[in-house]
């Protein structure tokens, strides 16, 4: 009988556990990405996607960004990157350099508005190979 009586909390928490799964669908604190394969950028920050010239790396930067994207943007900006309303659709991101300056100093300094932090600031985490490699994935989910 007690059996009996357990099931239906445990089904409640089951139901909201999942919730929390769906919801929290990556890391709002910045998360190193792991760039192997990629040409090294060195310190001095780049302001066009450097890998979109250059097919076969270009493919390395979406894997790779597409693993950088939902360990450190899904969370805000959806799932595979479609928005689910909480912050900017990245798919709507202007294509070519102006979009990429866009990016990069927004990806870099974070967002804060009426002192408020709405994006952490990646830079100092993320390096700016991953950074890039984000971008060049967002960038094939575009409309």
């Amino acid at each position: 009988m007690m059996r009996m009586q357990l099931m239906p909390l445990a089904a409640a928490m089951a139901l909201l556990a999942a919730a929390g799964l769906a919801l929290a669908h990556g890391n709002v604190t910045p998360q190193p990405v792991d760039t192997t394969g990629l040409k090294a950028l060195g310190d001095t920050w780049v302001t066009e996607n450097p890998y979109r010239a250059d097919k076969p790396l270009y493919e390395k930067a979406v894997e790779i960004g597409e693993k950088g994207y939902e360990l450190n943007c899904a969370g805000c900006h959806g799932l595979k990157a479609v928005a689910g309303g909480m912050a900017p659709d990245l798919r709507e991101l202007e294509a070519g350099k102006t979009g990429d300056d866009w990016y990069i100093g927004l990806t870099r300094r974070g967002v804060e508005r009426n002192g408020e932090r709405k994006m952490p600031a990646y830079e100092g985490t993320v390096s700016q190979e991953a950074m890039w490699a984000i971008r060049s994935y967002i960038e094939t989910r575009q409309h």
